[in-house]
């Protein structure tokens, strides 16, 4: 079970990651937050941006997305990739043929 948690983890980190952020409501107000800037009572927090930015991709908002920080875009497609690539290593790679030239 433990090799199992630690083989599956990144994954289903990321997956769960993508979907939290497609369910999240990007307007709602981030009182429960553990944001060290929001905290402090500093605004902007990049970290928090680029997570709204993600859901407003979700929500099909490509301008607020980009307002919220320019690079949400360029992060689903890295997460998007390393889910393909985490997937093809643990789940599809028994699929694969390894004759290697037999």
């Amino acid at each position: 079970m433990k090799g199992l948690f630690h083989r599956y983890f990144e994954l289903s980190f990321w997956i769960a990651a993508l979907l939290l952020l497609a369910l999240m409501n990007p307007e709602t107000d981030t009182h429960y937050s553990f944001c060290i800037f929001k905290f402090i009572g500093i605004k902007f927090c990049p970290g928090c941006g680029l997570g709204h930015s993600i859901s407003y991709i979700f929500h099909g908002d490509l301008r607020e997305s980009f307002a919220a920080h320019p690079l949400g875009i360029f992060a689903v497609v890295v997460i998007a990739f390393r889910i393909y690539k985490l997937s093809m290593l643990h789940i599809f790679s028994h699929l694969q043929n390894h004759s290697y030239g037999q």
